[in-house]
């Protein structure tokens, strides 16, 4: 039996359940007003475009082919100074609602924020100016999906300003016109912006419009937004930060330095209220004078502090990056990819990088059953490179003086502040022709070029370092003035990528289970002793990456995943695989197992993953096995929508709320019974019944695929595990 690479069974985006009653009257529109006013195109008043414009490029990076060294160009203002009046703020807050306002089970939650900032606004030093839209419904009196609204909060009153026409919040033109705006209408000594909604990561960016097909702004359509805007500014933003998921990243901190002294921004995913403006806008009122850096402490402490009253605390991250450093940091981590890159030349070192890669911190969902990110913590990835070049030196010096405040849940103690794109698993060419496009070395893009192309000719025997690194120079190109053109409708920047058929292989890209790189000295059997093992081959031993172990059960006529264990002997050394389960298994308090997948795994905790239905609604249920066996319920969890956007919710589990274990079998999903909480909420490590189960090794190969061996049975008897030989 193979194992199929589940789909996706979500349903929608899980919320944290709050009362709406204070919001005051949701504005909901029938289906035929709803049809009228979203069948109409986006408009936009012309723009005359500044002379200026086709002069400035938002930053160049230029590599020498000879050297490998990285240059950085960046447009410099002639004269820094402020935009306004001392000792004032504004906050720009670009608020794409989306299903986190409109979602019938729990929405309003960018409503809660609007209150949240009215609630702290109490003088006029401290203005939020919001443009709010991308929702199909509001849950307040303000807003309405027929228009984008223009709103000002400060000293303790909320106005509208403006109500202009419904445009698509995933557009760059909408985000520059509200930005230009912003600055000429609310100029202050201190300015920030925050860009609010559901995250993607690097590759699928952030504002996933609902009303516009989910478009997202990418990091570069949010490039040139803030180069539309930039050039009528005397002085850069003192912040700019994301109240979304997975957004903290070196990609978008290199496109940020051109524009803001610093950026907030979490590695991780974020629950749905977000951060805690109620404690931002006190802080700035009482000192206004505050910069970036002092008012980002406050942005990330209360942030945790919210999160651990609440579920997902364990997962929290936010950081401040000093936008300054960047450049700096980039010129180094070019020269340790260039490095990196020509190292994995030798399969053997590959194979030490691959699996160091395999137990890094990455963030949102990587994994079959809940979908991936490709997001990895940058300082994970550095570390997992062994010493290249001084990797472990620009990890404990360079990113540490970049990352210059950071706080994090137990769960991710160890993050460094700033993530990165890896290859977990490709998903297609226009993963990797986006990623193409803000990749910060060439070198590293030909590391990810050598991954794909190692999936697709399922070796990197093929990959020529010489020839393909000369074609991804010619391909790669940061921030020339060509990238961008200014839009004769709006007089703004926009961004077109432009074709290239060289990614088209990462179409060919594939998850078989069937990895012809896992390659054997002794194959997978039971020796005389009862024990399931196996050896690799010297090519096995290159390609490998991790190995675990699944466990099935049969069903009726059917076979059914119980799902995946690390109860594995992994002897690298000695070059020796075998199991050690123990015949114990995570089950409800009535005594249904639990379809259960890995997550992460470090030294002191396994995080997994079970896919159920809560109160009828198809999620997963996150769960924490800590070193002294004990399980904690991190809660439910929706994963990777399939645009890309990360869940914000972890949703905690209570009295009265149905559990509905699902189970993946190689015909069909199954149901098992319901299980309705009636305190707190608790799994349970029980034994197995006695029965005859069945037993694979997944063994992951170093390029996003795996090999699931023919699986033998195994019969529990009390507390003997027997295997059984064919």
């Amino acid at each position: 039996m193979k194992k199929d690479v589940v789909k996706k069974i979500l349903a929608g985006t899980v919320s944290i359940v709050m009362g709406l009653s204070c919001f005051g009257c949701s504005y909901v529109m029938d289906d035929d007003t709803f049809e009228e006013i979203f069948g109409t195109e986006q408009m936009m008043p012309p723009r005359e475009a500044s002379d200026s414009m086709t002069d400035l490029a938002s930053l160049k990076l230029n590599v020498d082919k000879a050297t490998g060294a990285l240059s950085i160009e960046r447009p410099v203002k002639d004269e820094i100074k402020s935009m306004g009046e001392d000792d004032k703020w504004t906050i720009f807050v670009y608020l794409c609602a989306t299903d986190l306002e409109s979602d019938t089970f729990a929405g309003g939650m960018a409503t809660n924020d609007l209150y949240e900032m009215l609630g702290s606004s109490v003088n006029d030093d401290v203005r939020f100016v919001i443009e709010a839209g991308g929702t199909r419904y509001w849950q307040n009196d303000y807003c309405s999906p027929s228009y984008n609204t223009r709103l000002l909060i400060s000293d303790g009153s909320i106005s509208v300003l403006d109500k202009v026409q419904r445009r698509n919040m995933g557009d760059a033109a909408t985000l520059a016109d509200f930005l230009n705006w912003g600055i000429e209408e609310y100029p202050s000594e201190h300015m920030g912006v925050i860009l609010w909604d559901h995250g993607g990561g690097s590759v699928n960016g952030i504002c996933f419009d609902e009303l516009s097909g989910s478009d997202s702004l990418t990091l570069r359509e949010m490039d040139a937004a803030l180069l539309s805007a930039y050039q009528n500014m005397t002085c850069k933003f003192d912040f700019i930060g994301f109240d979304a998921c997975i957004m903290g990243t070196i990609e978008t901190a290199n496109i940020l330095a051109t524009y803001a002294d610093y950026m907030y921004a979490s590695e991780e995913t974020e629950p749905g209220y977000g951060w805690d403006y109620k404690a931002i806008g006190k802080y700035l009122a009482n000192d206004p004078d505050s910069d970036g850096l002092e008012l980002g402490k406050v942005v990330c402490d209360s942030y945790l502090e919210d999160c651990l009253r609440t579920e997902g605390g364990d997962i929290a991250t936010l950081s401040v990056t000093d936008l300054s450093k960047v450049d700096k940091f980039l010129e180094d981590y070019n020269l340790f990819s260039k490095s990196l890159y020509e190292a994995t030349e030798d399969a053997e070192v590959m194979a030490e990088i691959a699996r160091g890669v395999s137990k890094a911190d990455t963030f949102g969902a990587n994994n079959r059953i809940e979908g991936y990110t490709n997001m990895m913590d940058l300082g994970g990835l550095i570390s997992s490179c062994g010493n290249i070049n001084g990797a472990r030196e620009v990890f404990n010096e360079l990113l540490n003086d970049l990352v210059v405040y950071n706080v994090t849940g137990d769960l991710h103690r160890n993050a460094a502040g700033l993530a990165t794109y890896y290859p977990i698993v490709i998903q297609g060419s226009s993963e990797l022709a986006i990623f193409s496009t803000i990749c910060v070395s060439p070198y590293y893009l030909s590391f990810v070029d050598r991954q794909g192309k190692g999936n697709v000719n399922s070796s990197n025997s093929s990959y020529d370092y010489a020839d393909d690194l000369l074609q991804i120079l010619e391909l790669w190109g940061f921030g020339t003035s060509e990238s961008y053109t200014v839009d004769s409708s709006t007089g703004y920047y926009e961004y077109e990528q432009e074709e290239s058929s060289y990614w088209d292989y990462g179409d060919d890209v594939s998850v078989t289970g069937e990895s012809p790189l896992i390659t054997f000295q002794d194959k997978p059997q039971v020796n005389e002793d009862g024990n399931y093992w196996f050896s690799l081959d010297e090519n096995g031993w290159n390609n490998t990456s991790d190995v675990y172990a699944v466990v099935f059960e049969e069903f009726e006529d059917d076979i059914l995943e119980l799902g995946e264990t690390y109860d594995v002997i992994c002897d690298w050394e000695n070059n020796y695989f075998a199991d050690m389960f123990d015949g114990y298994w995570m089950s409800l308090p009535d005594g249904q197992n639990l379809a259960t997948y890995l997550v992460e795994l470090d030294e002191d905790h396994i995080l997994y993953t079970s896919p159920i239905l809560l109160n009828g609604r198809e999620t997963y249920l996150r769960i924490r096995q800590d070193a002294d066996w004990s399980i904690t319920v991190e809660g439910a969890w929706d994963g990777i929508e399939n645009t890309g956007a990360s869940d914000r919710n972890i949703i905690e589990i209570g009295k009265g709320d149905v559990i509905t274990p699902l189970y993946y079998g190689e015909e069909d999903i199954y149901r098992g019974d319901e299980y309705k909480v009636s305190g707190q909420f608790e799994i349970e490590y029980c034994p197995l019944e006695d029965a005859v189960y069945y037993y694979a090794f997944d063994i992951e190969d170093a390029y996003g695929d795996y090999l699931l061996t023919d699986f033998v049975a195994f019969e529990i008897d009390g507390e003997e595990i027997f295997f059984l030989e064919d």
